[in-house]
């Protein structure tokens, strides 16, 4: 059996997405800041008939926090097959790029950019004795600096110092990440789940949260010959889905 790690799975798009991928037979740890929080997910999950989830406490901006994830995982498996960068915060408002404060930056960095690299790096071992190692970092069409410097782009007045910034700097990580391993299994990509309404954006945004876990598990399980080191929003690009970075 397949194993994955979806960072911030206790609600929301995270939640959506550990669900599909357990529907798909994959054993599935929900990352959750608060395990309280990560066990009532796993809970409803078990009442769907969903056994082959577990809850681990995971809190992206803490290393020790990563590092015990990691330790308790590897009891479990040798291998971890999937990981699903999901976690992240927004940043608060207003978001303008005179006004923002360093705290702001600091917050939504430390989660959207530096919560991936901390537990990717830390679970990259595990990864690599897959046969079929996959990385989606869920990222935001909000993060395209191509897109964002169009005025035809449909949400290019909404923009926000913070939170785009971070996504693009995320962003750029996936990219050198796919790079340095190109030659191996790896498959790595950068995928927008779309304007979902969830607590993120207070439930403002007009797609479901399982057109969204579609879209992320898609790229979760393509195969040796599926795309690498890519940008994908389906929402922007419904015909093959990739996005300018």
């Amino acid at each position: 059996m397949k194993s994955a790690l979806v960072t911030g799975a206790n609600k929301s798009i995270g939640f959506e997405v550990a669900r599909q991928l357990a529907q798909k037979g994959i054993y599935v740890y929900l990352g959750s800041r608060n395990l309280e929080n990560g066990i009532v997910a796993v809970e409803k999950l078990l009442a769907e008939g969903l056994s082959n989830v577990e809850a681990i406490q995971l809190d992206v901006t803490d290393d020790e926090s990563v590092k015990n994830a990691c330790t308790e995982i590897g009891k479990k498996t040798k291998t971890l097959d999937i990981l699903i960068n999901n976690a992240g915060v927004y940043g608060g408002y207003p978001q303008s790029a005179l006004d923002s404060s360093i705290n702001q930056f600091k917050t939504a960095y430390d989660a959207n950019i530096f919560g991936v690299v901390r537990v990717t790096q830390a679970f990259i071992d595990l990864l690599k004795k897959s046969f079929e190692p996959r990385i989606v970092n869920v990222s935001s069409s909000q993060g395209s600096i191509t897109l964002h410097s169009d005025p035809s782009y449909k949400y290019y007045d909404y923009k926000g110092a913070v939170y785009l910034s971070s996504k693009s700097a995320m962003n750029m990580y996936t990219v050198v990440l796919a790079y340095e391993l190109r030659d191996s299994d790896f498959k790595i990509n950068a995928v927008c789940p779309g304007y979902t309404k969830t607590d993120f954006n207070g439930h403002s945004g007009p797609g479901s949260v399982e057109v969204a876990g579609k879209r992320i598990v898609k790229y979760a399980l393509i195969d040796k010959d599926g795309p690498t080191g890519k940008f994908f929003s389906e929402e922007n690009n419904p015909e093959t889905g990739e996005v300018p970075w």
